[in-house]
């Protein structure tokens, strides 16, 4: 059974009580506003941009490599489904537009979406095997806003608002069944086995460069000879591998269904569609689990209890500076403290966090250096730098505001869990006992402490230790303990401009409306690229002229898990009032926004 927590993408913001008279000193760890904004963005700019480049190595295993050298999809044939059913699939330059994986402009030869990656990237040698295609940890953490220029600034380590995972593996099945043409059993099979090679024969005929367009990797050239190669491989076993790509297709689509059918009862139609930039990562993960009892005579009557007992649809988050939200060691080092990763902070060591959104996609032989490297390359990636204007001395304000009032929960290193804000505790219960156990199993299956790797040419044990302290006998430790995870992770603002939609369910479109509870709209849209600087949020009003068109229509509070409320009223913890209703301070509430932007 695999369960994940992908990683997602909007925050609860903390809470702020009446301007002081005199602000006082701030704790260490608020960020200054600088003096000016234009080259402090210049530097911020810079200062990713170096990161990167000292980190190129495991960038590129985060935005381009598989989870699986052996498992996934069969590459060849994810290029061939448009042309089964071009018209579920988006334009002749990119077919998965269609489900919000874009071209990134700073790699145009590579030969697929930003966000899927295929096994020849890491494969040692050539053409031992076919390519096997998946996601990548950019398709959901690669983002993109638009400029007032109308240019596109990426956001890597930040949220694809885009990206619809549900709508993929449901396009997929409708492809298959298009292509099955009515007939049933193997028939079935081998109808799509000769639709997918007479469309292979087709393409290549007509370009020799279809599949891989002469892609040019750091390590390998994807040229007409490797083409060639991967071809004859696909073609050698083609029914077979078709056959099993088709029945994991479709065992997927059925396991959804099982999920919906427990926890979105009369949401059916809107979870089938998907919500980009949004999923039940959870969910989708314990589907794999679900399909393997299924399998057996002893376990399928109990299939179902392997799924989450509560809808746990969340945004994706960004994950940057994952550093200043990294576990220690109690004294003891007995336990993990001072930490929060994912929405809950459930997982609390960085590789086996990035390793459970993997196992999300229920892949055989989970490639553990992609887990690796995305730890190395997370603990101090900078977030993404505010891209519009600041008014610098209304931030300053808000800095007094956001010192004196936020900043003790969203601080570095908060582990703590908040229940008490009033928001949706669905996403907060989903990890229940058995998902708690199984997690913990699949994930010390999938890298033990003995579990050995190579790394740069080097042989490494990624799982080995955590922070110098040994992980030999601390299995129990990979999944913290229920009852510390009910509730949710205030964490710190890097980049929280780049974050939005808000709350943890991202039914609150801007900052203005979290801190503005009164104002909330029940509907609004979601996945634009344009963005609102007043309100500090992508454009989310129907009315708003965008550069193009984009989004989709949410509607807030259409379940009980998708409600818009909490962080709404005040909250008091020993001798201290947090006012979280800036709805008759609106002032106030504009300075912190304006704040938030520098950070």
């Amino acid at each position: 059974m695999k369960i994940a927590c992908v990683a997602l993408s909007a925050l609860i913001l903390s809470a702020c009580i009446s301007h002081p008279l005199e602000a006082p000193p701030p704790p260490a760890y608020v960020k200054a506003v600088p003096d000016d904004w234009v080259q402090a963005f210049r530097d911020k700019t810079q200062e990713k941009s170096a990161y990167l480049q000292s980190h190129q190595v495991a960038y590129d295993w985060f935005g381009n490599f598989a989870f699986s050298e052996t498992d996934g999809i069969p590459y060849i044939a994810l290029k061939l489904i448009p042309k089964l059913a071009p018209e579920l699939w988006g334009s002749a330059e990119n077919f998965l537009d269609a489900v919000g994986l874009f071209i990134d402009e700073r790699q145009p030869a590579y030969p697929v979406a930003r966000g899927i990656g295929f096994s020849g990237l890491s494969r040692v040698d050539a053409n031992s095997n076919i390519d096997y295609a998946s996601f990548t940890c950019g398709a959901c953490h690669i983002g993109r806003v638009r400029l007032e220029n109308g240019q596109i600034d990426y956001l890597d380590g930040g949220v694809n608002t885009t990206f619809n995972i549900v709508s993929f593996r449901v396009k997929l099945y409708q492809t298959l069944q298009q292509a099955y043409g009515g007939k049933t059993g193997d028939d079935k099979y081998q109808a799509l086995t000769q639709k997918l090679l007479a469309a292979l024969d087709e393409v290549h005929q007509q370009n020799p460069h279809y599949f891989y367009n002469n892609f040019q990797s750091a390590t390998r050239h994807f040229d007409a000879n490797y083409e060639a190669a991967q071809i004859a491989l696909f073609k050698k076993n083609a029914e077979q591998t078709i056959k099993q790509f088709a029945q994991r297709v479709e065992a997927e689509y059925d396991g959804f269904g099982a999920l919906i059918a427990k926890n979105y009862a009369g949401f059916e139609q809107s979870m089938l569609a998907g919500f980009p930039g949004m999923a039940d990562a959870t969910g989708l993960s314990a589907v794999n689990g679900y399909i393997g009892a299924r399998k057996s005579p002893i376990l399928k009557w109990f299939a179902g209890l392997s799924l989450p007992p509560e809808p746990g649809i969340t945004d994706f988050m960004s994950v940057w500076e994952q550093d200043k939200r990294r576990a220690s060691w109690d004294e003891n080092h007995k336990r993990l403290i001072n930490g929060g990763g994912q929405w809950n902070g459930n997982v609390p060591i960085p590789v086996y966090r990035n390793l459970i959104a993997m196992l999300t996609l229920g892949l055989e032989q989970t490639d553990v250096r992609v887990a690796a490297f995305a730890s190395e390359l997370l603990n101090g990636l900078p977030a993404s730098p505010y891209p519009f204007a600041v008014d610098v001395a209304l931030a300053k304000k808000g800095q007094a505001l956001f010192a004196e009032h936020c900043a003790d929960c969203h601080q570095p290193k908060n582990g703590k869990v908040y229940d008490n804000l009033g928001t949706s505790m669905k996403r907060a219960y989903v990890v229940g006992a058995l998902l708690n156990y199984a997690a913990r199993k699949e994930l010390y299956d999938s890298c033990s402490p003995d579990t050995t790797v190579q790394l740069e040419g080097k042989d490494v044990k990624p799982c080995a230790e955590f922070d110098g302290v040994s992980m030999a006998g601390k299995k129990d430790l990979l999944m913290s303990p229920n009852n510390e995870h009910h509730g949710y992770n205030a964490r710190p603002l890097s980049g929280v401009w780049a974050q939005a939609p808000y709350l943890h369910n991202g039914t609150v479109p801007t900052v203005y409306h979290l801190l503005v509870p009164d104002e909330r709209p029940a509907s609004f849209v979601k996945s634009r690229l344009d963005y609102d600087a007043k309100l500090l949020g992508f454009a989310w009003e129907p009315q708003q002229t965008a550069m193009q068109p984009e989004g989709y229509p949410f509607q807030a509070n259409a379940i009980p898990a998708l409600s818009n409320k909490g962080h709404d009223k005040d909250i008091v913890e020993g001798k201290k009032t947090y006012r979280l209703n800036w709805s008759n301070d609106k002032e106030g509430a504009f300075a912190i926004i304006e704040y938030l932007k520098t950070l």
